[in-house]
């Protein structure tokens, strides 16, 4: 039996109600009679909302918890994977924004925040990394989404406004798939997932994107593409033994390919500006003979630098976004290998032997294709900055996600993959939907974006060049009024 617990509530400083939410869900929805996990979740209630403060009756098990406060609730579905919710200090952006209109509900998707645990210490528990592997198919969108169904009949309310930023997105796809009577509308943001095809697909238009926005970053500030060749060429030195070696934070060492990892700065409108000012201190200044400091010629990286790279590229605090990130794609073969509006075969990298398998497409793409030379270390020396890439030398040198290396290899050759979207439902779907498509995001792909809306019923687009991935951040009241404008009062 599924149970509910709610928590005492608190105030946040701008007075803010927020209430904690627990849940007993199955494991695998299939067998509700089997294993159970927790899953968390925090309400906000605005301070100004005239029924704020009436109490909350957290008594009953399965309650209807908030019901009488009269806001329908609004669930937000966060980025990643491998994201929990938002931790709040007051609201702001577009959570103030909906806040006017809604309950907000946070989720800590399963494996997240204070959900029950994935990570380094609890997975090895579980057993052999192929019974790992067979615990975590359970961590996909599809299994999201139920849980949250199962939430919302939990709190005694009506079908909800749903909210998805990025993977967020595709789980709100994947809500209209399974679970659309649950649904009042649904609200995605910088996520609408290609519906089939290989993993591969999405790899070969994000390296193009990637390539733009590069050119778009060294164009705006041309002094950081010098800057940044000599940070791979102090990385190289310390690898040859030419120089002392350049270690992280944690000890763990750095490489090109982690550097590349600072191109995760360029998914955002002003994150940007963060990249060039992180490489602006990336070298130490050393006293001139007049005794003044000057930028001398030199291979030691500033323990600025160093720190700004460990938090890109460690994984310490949202492991399943590497162990998981390319299974978000993974779909069963006769899905995985329907490519419409896709490029032809020739365009695709070679298959593994099994074509379910993602088997690191990120990786096969980049190594297959002459064109993405420039992303290559192995192929130049100070190669392009690389986005929502992963690739097979993340675990080893990560110290977070060493346990995790066998379970993730056993999950890139996995080929039992179940379906992520029911495209025939998404086709008859009813469900107001609308959907912010940003014309040059690097991590959702613009075309890819706009095939799959021409796929869903009812679904309004509305493409805009003005912001990228993380356009919620930048202007989320804005955003969040438009779409909710477009799917009606």
């Amino acid at each position: 039996m599924c149970t509910h617990r709610a928590g005492a509530e608190a105030r946040l400083l701008d007075g803010t109600r927020i209430t904690d939410h627990w849940f007993e869900l199955p494991l695998d929805h299939a067998r509700p009679e089997g294993a159970r996990i927790r899953v968390y979740a925090r309400e906000y209630v605005s301070g100004t909302d005239p029924d704020s403060a009436a109490p909350l009756d957290s008594s009953a098990e399965d309650g209807a918890a908030g019901a009488q406060d009269g806001l329908p609730w609004l669930l937000f579905l966060q980025g990643g994977p491998g994201g929990k919710g938002v931790r709040q200090a007051q609201l702001g952006g577009w959570m103030k924004e909906a806040s006017q209109r809604f309950r907000i509900l946070m989720l800590d998707q399963r494996g997240t925040g204070l959900s029950t645990p994935a990570n380094r210490n609890t997975l090895p528990l579980i057993g052999t990394p192929e019974e790992q592997a067979d615990y975590l198919v359970h961590f996909r969108a599809p299994s999201i989404v139920q849980d949250a169904e199962l939430i919302r009949l939990m709190l005694g309310a009506e079908p909800w406004t749903v909210f998805g930023q990025s993977f967020g997105g595709f789980c709100a796809l994947s809500y209209l798939s399974w679970h659309p009577e649950g649904m009042s509308r649904a609200l995605i943001t910088g996520g609408l997932a290609p519906l089939d095809g290989p993993a591969d697909r999405v790899y070969r238009a994000t390296y193009q994107r990637m390539r733009a926005r590069n050119e778009e970053y060294f164009g705006r500030f041309p002094e950081d593409r010098q800057i940044l060749g000599r940070v791979y060429d102090a990385v190289r030195a310390g690898e040859t033994g030419a120089a002392l070696s350049v270690v992280l934070p944690d000890g763990s060492p750095v490489t090109v390919g982690r550097v590349q990892m600072l191109g995760m700065f360029l998914g955002g409108n002003t994150r940007m500006d963060q990249l060039h000012y992180l490489l602006q201190e990336a070298f130490e200044r050393v006293p001139s003979a007049a005794g003044t400091f000057t930028e001398a010629l030199t291979h030691t990286l500033t323990d600025t630098f160093l720190h700004g790279l460990y938090q890109q590229v460690s994984r310490a605090t949202n492991p399943l976004y590497l162990v998981m990130h390319e299974s978000i794609y993974a779909q069963p073969a006769q899905v995985s290998h329907a490519q419409p509006g896709s490029p032809p075969a020739a365009q695709l990298a070679p298959p593994p032997e099994d074509a379910t398998a993602t088997a690191w497409a990120a990786q096969r793409v980049l190594r297959s294709f002459s064109d993405l030379a420039d992303f290559d270390p192995d192929r130049t020396a100070h190669p392009l900055l690389t986005g929502e890439m992963v690739f097979d030398w993340y675990a080893d040198l990560d110290p977070a996600l060493r346990p995790l290396q066998s379970v993730t290899e056993e999950l890139a050759r996995r080929t039992d993959w179940g379906p992520l979207y029911d495209p025939k439902a998404l086709a008859a779907n009813t469900v107001p939907t609308a959907a912010a498509v940003y014309t040059h995001d690097v991590y959702v792909d613009r075309d890819l974006s706009l095939e799959t809306a021409s796929r869903v019923q009812g679904l309004t687009v509305w493409e805009t060049d003005a912001f990228h991935h993380d356009g919620i951040g930048d202007d989320g009241p804005g955003i969040l009024r438009r779409l909710l404008e477009m799917t009606g009062p």
